[in-house]
């Protein structure tokens, strides 16, 4: 075995070559974090791996604009194992082909999971939390959902305490960082 070929194979983070989005080749770690064996991966899309097609869509528009600009993208998401379970993950793409760039690229991904436990919200819970990242009051929010601003201050304590901050300001620098 080559020095190059263990240098991929054994780095201590998950890497994959991908072309137009396709897997077709990772490392040994990005196949211990996404959930499976090396082989298992190979000519995968990666759109397997997001939570929803809406995300693979949303993420890859902004990774297209980016990498067309400077060939490179880097960012922090959730993904999702093969058996489902959902993970914060940062992702780093370098292009080969800077003309089409998504044609063919070596991307790492990194689990976070013991830095940013991934947190359950609600669909009205997710609401709130983007209008409150967004700066509105309890009263405006309550007037863009149509609920009193005293059902909006009980769903912003039960954001308080799933994400174990103690004020509105320590909570929104909590959002902030999260795909809401």
């Amino acid at each position: 075995m080559q020095i190059t070929d263990l240098a991929f194979d054994y780095a201590p983070v998950g890497l994959v070559v991908l072309e137009n989005r396709i897997i077709r080749r990772c490392n040994r770690q990005f196949a211990a974090t996404f959930g499976g064996e090396v082989a298992e991966f190979s000519d995968v899309p990666l759109a397997h791996y997001y939570p929803s097609i809406e995300d693979y869509s949303r993420i890859g528009a902004r990774a297209l604009d980016a990498m067309r600009d400077t060939g490179r993208y880097t960012d922090e998401r959730i993904m999702k194992r093969s058996d489902g379970t959902l993970f914060w993950c940062r992702a780093r793409g370098q292009s080969l082909t800077p003309d089409d760039p998504f044609q063919r690229g070596i991307w790492s991904f990194t689990d976070l999971s013991d830095e940013r436990p991934l947190v359950e919200l609600t669909h009205r819970e997710r609401e709130v939390a983007i209008l409150t990242c967004r700066g509105l009051t309890s009263k405006e929010i309550g007037l863009e959902l149509g609920l009193s601003y005293r059902t909006i201050e009980v769903y912003r304590a039960r954001l308080l305490e799933k994400f174990q901050a103690r004020k509105l300001a320590e909570l929104v620098a909590k959002l902030s960082g999260m795909p809401l």
